[in-house]
């Protein structure tokens, strides 16, 4: 490792949580791919709203609701520009990538399973790209196919041509793992599936902070995000949905603002997608801060912070590499904002307990990807994930701390 090596981020100083104090060390946070941090550009704008424009949406004809109305609309269209979507009605807001793809399960996929019916996950998807599936499954009797990932832990096209069959109703893929940082060939995967007449949706939420992402070019039916991951507030996400498929989704949620008639003691009718799956009051401020979000990474340019990202990836893998006992799992020539890694002799846990004590955060466990942890012969890993703002110091500390274990333990 080139230890004189100096990287420091443009955008560091953006983001304020970053100059904590943890155990009288700075904060060192390697764990973006869990929760990115907030620019200020984000917090001043959620405040600004609280301060000055607080007001519920779509239900009053005051000044400041009409204003928080206005402002919320603005920003689904900041996103149908951001993902390259047809328009602004093919985006729902929703709490996050969990309640978007279990708005798909439910509204899209549930009324048109059949017992026998199959549903087609990868090996290495995140639990919420797999359990809403699983629910769905239960309740119509459909049947769970699992894409298996190859000896270097990649997914191959070749090997889902076995598994598509004359029931298959949808494939669900993550566009980057958040454990092994693989970038998926979505664009290849769409094309083999829609051949067959079979959907697609995409779990994005790993995947919009590091590269631009337009769905009109990937082709996907669906494609889902959460704005925490994207340096933006929690509770708030994305589902892109394409038009023909939104005019045969049903309400999933019932309430406030998705209704055009409500009549008893049946007989209520529905507003016009986007607004009939957002039923009740949205999280206004969290959209807002989203907005912000795509603003500033927009302006700080997302070619800019994705070559930034990698030369800190190179760093960070090569720095790794030098620990002894280290293992890292996943390829090399295909990794995007995270290493998982293991430290022979020393259990996760105990490694991340240890470098917080020196103000390092990572993350550890089973990363919520259960299968793909047994896939690697693991019970729990060690993950560290960079962002925009992560710099060479960062690392150095990782490494420094990982070295301290080794010494202190041998």
């Amino acid at each position: 490792m080139a230890e004189l090596t100096v990287i420091k981020s443009p955008w560091f100083d953006d983001f304020p949580a970053l100059n904590t104090q943890v155990y009288e060390k700075r904060l060192r946070y390697l764990d973006t791919a869990a929760t990115a941090q907030t620019p200020n550009a984000v917090i001043d704008r959620m405040t600004r709203f609280y301060q000055n424009d607080y007001a519920s949406v779509h239900r009053g004809i005051h000044y400041l609701s009409a204003k928080a109305t206005e402002d919320m609309e603005h920003v689904r269209t900041q996103v149908s520009d951001f993902l390259g979507a047809e328009a602004s009605r093919n985006i729902m807001f929703t709490k996050g990538t969990t309640e978007a793809i279990n708005l798909v399960a439910n509204s899209y996929l549930r009324p048109l399973l059949s017992p026998g019916d199959e549903i087609i996950v990868t090996e290495m998807e995140h639990h919420s790209n797999l359990v809403p599936w699983q629910l769905l499954s239960e309740f119509c009797g459909a049947t769970i196919k699992v894409w298996q990932l190859n000896k270097n832990n990649e997914l191959d096209l070749n090997d889902i041509k076995d598994l598509i069959s004359r029931r298959t109703r949808l494939i669900s893929v993550t566009h980057l793992s958040n454990v092994l940082g693989t970038l998926n060939s979505i664009k290849e995967i769409v094309s083999y599936a829609h051949k067959r007449n079979i959907p697609v949706l995409v779990d994005g939420a790993q995947a919009v902070m590091h590269q631009k992402v337009n769905v009109a070019d990937l082709g996907c039916d669906f494609y889902v995000f959460s704005a925490h991951k994207l340096y933006g507030p929690t509770g708030t996400g994305i589902l892109y949905a394409k038009s023909r498929h939104l005019e045969r989704m049903v309400p999933w949620e019932g309430g406030g603002a998705m209704i055009d008639q409500v009549t008893l003691p049946m007989g209520t009718s529905y507003g016009q997608a986007p607004w009939r799956f957002e039923a009740g009051t949205p999280n206004i401020a969290g959209i807002l801060g989203l907005g912000a979000a795509i603003e500033y990474i927009e302006s700080a340019g997302l070619d800019k912070i994705a070559a930034y990202e990698n030369q800190m990836m190179e760093y960070l893998v090569e720095s790794l590499s030098q620990v002894n006992g280290i293992e890292i799992y996943g390829n090399d020539d295909n990794r995007i904002g995270v290493v998982a890694f293991n430290m022979k002799g020393h259990h996760s846990f105990d490694v991340g307990v240890f470098l917080d004590r020196y103000g390092i955060a990572i993350r550890t466990g089973h990363h919520c990807a259960m299968p793909l942890i047994k896939k690697l012969g693991q019970s729990s890993v060690c993950r560290a994930s960079i962002g925009m703002y992560t710099q060479s110091s960062d690392i150095d500390a990782l490494v420094q701390g990982l070295n301290r274990i080794n010494q202190l333990l041998r």
